[in-house]
Parts: structure tokens; sequence; C-alpha cells
């Protein structure tokens, strides 16, 4: 007789103990085992699927920052290179003397004239695409923004305050595209600490000379 046979002539009660013998997983797991095992994995697989969708979120962040940046700062280095054209122009006008300025030269007037549209038109460009000009004047000498260039003697200024301007400067964004460079007062009243300019550090010879 086959074992199905044997099967099929043995009581209901014999049957179904049967069929739970055979069900029961191997290893001899008893229920409350294989519920553990079975809740362990699910918050195994839960906390991967957390991860994976944290990891995606900062993936997504990631790239709309890097998309954000591109943006903003894809002209930065046009823009540098623009600012050295400004410059020049900006030589160009100051070096009309002021009585040239103020004579009947029509010719001259006319060019001046040009190059100082040349030059606004400039500065509206870069403008339009992020580039601020930084007004230093009067501010707290700030390294992030600003170059020394020299120190001047001021009581009537607190030190480290920026009196002269010989270079402007620019930013893009929230970056600094070429910072000022500047002169700064020396042995006047010390701020606050509280509200202390940060120290200017050694004078840049080199910018100086590129000045």
């Amino acid at each position: 007789m086959s074992d199905q046979e044997k099967h099929e002539h043995m009581p209901e009660e014999a049957q179904a103990a049967d069929a739970a013998a055979e069900s029961k997983p191997a290893g001899n797991e008893s229920d409350h085992e294989v519920l553990v095992r079975l809740m362990k994995e699910n918050e195994e697989l839960k906390d991967r699927a957390l991860r994976t969708a944290a990891d995606m979120e900062n993936l997504r962040r990631r790239t709309a920052r890097d998309v954000q940046d591109a943006r903003a700062y894809s002209v930065a280095n046009f823009a540098r290179d623009m600012l050295g054209v400004s410059d020049n122009l900006r030589r160009a006008i100051e070096a009309v003397p002021a009585d040239a300025r103020a004579g009947d030269d029509a010719g001259l007037k006319a060019l001046l004239e040009g190059v100082e549209m040349t030059e606004r038109a400039m500065h509206s460009a870069l403008e339009r695409h992020g580039v601020k000009k930084l007004e230093p004047q009067g501010q707290k000498f700030d390294p992030h923004f600003h170059q020394a260039m020299f120190e001047v003697p001021d009581p009537s200024v607190p030190a480290n305050t920026v009196v002269q301007v010989v270079q402007s400067g620019y930013s893009i964004g929230e970056r600094v595209l070429r910072p000022a460079m500047v002169g700064v007062s020396k042995d006047g009243p010390k701020q606050a600490p509280a509200e202390a300019a940060a120290e200017p550090g050694p004078i840049n010879e080199q910018a100086e000379k590129d000045a």
C-alpha cells in the first residue's frame, strides 16, 4: 500500500495531525519562533526601505542644489573677466583731466560720454546676472569680502574701518566674485568685543602690485 493510500485510510484526527506536522518549518521552529523571525525580517525590510527613501531624498536635494548653483554661478568666470574690462573703462574715464572735461572739445566730450555709457551698460548687464558691486567705504573690515592693501592712521574712526577703496569688489549670489581692495584705519578707538571687526591681517603686497 502506498503512502497516499495509507493516508486516505487514516482517521480524520490522524490526518490533521499528520498535515500539521508536515506544515511545520524545517529546524523544528515553534510558531512563536516563526513569528519572531518574520517580525524581525519585516523590521529589517522596513528599515532598509526608510534608508533608501532617505538616500533618495538627499540625492534629490543635492541635485536641486547643484542645478541651482549651476544656474546662479555659471557666468562667474565670464563675469570675472568682464570686471577687468570694466576696470579699464573706469581708468579711461578717470584719466581725462578735469579741465579737459570742462573744455569745449565736443569730440572728447562725446567720446567720454560713450565710454561712460558703455561702463553703465556693462554694470547693468552684470547685475541682471546676479553680480553686485560691494560698497565697503566706512564699513568694518571683513576678510570675507575685503582685501587689506594698507593701513591708514586715523584716530577719528574706529580701528579696522575701511577708509579707502583702491579697487571695487563684486559678489555673485552669496559668493565673492572679487574682494574689494581697501585701506583700513588704525590708531582709532577700539570697537566693543561684540562689534569688533576682524583683523585685516598682513598686507598683500602682490595684490597691491596687481592693483
